[in-house]
């Protein structure tokens, strides 16, 4: 089980630097986000709106996206910055793709940019997350 007591410091660093790389012109709201694997390697990610707003990508999911187009599955650790008075959750969808690559013990750190920060758990973003036992009679 992760210690939920230090945030991961290089993580923020990498999640700050990405989040200034975002396209956000319509929202002005920028996003990083970063995450460690089980074999200590680090993907970023941030947010890209589109002017058909649905079409856009967060943050979390352009770090997820990174680390399967490296080859790299399991996830280890997340930390997820934006520019807010509170540090700023997972949407509904990037929960279930953490989901997909993380354990539910997996510690996310949401935080902002001031440096407020709100460490939590996949499992605790998304209680009873579909998985592929769900499937198992397929």
């Amino acid at each position: 089980m992760t210690d939920l007591t230090s945030p991961p410091t290089d993580l923020r660093a990498a999640a700050l630097a990405v989040r200034e790389n975002a396209h956000a012109p319509y929202s002005n709201f920028k996003v990083g986000a970063a995450l460690r694997t089980v074999d200590g390697a680090v993907f970023v990610g941030c947010n890209v709106e589109n002017v058909a707003y649905p079409e856009g990508t967060c943050a979390e999911a352009g770090a997820l996206a990174a680390m399967v187009a490296s080859g790299a599955r399991g996830v280890a650790e997340v930390y997820v910055v934006a520019d807010s008075p509170d540090p700023v959750p997972p949407c509904g969808g990037c929960r279930q793709k953490l989901a997909e690559f993380a354990a539910s013990d997996v510690m996310v750190t949401l935080a902002t940019v001031a440096g407020e920060t709100h460490i939590t758990r996949v499992g605790d973003l998304l209680p009873g997350a579909f998985d592929a036992g769900h499937m198992a009679r397929v």
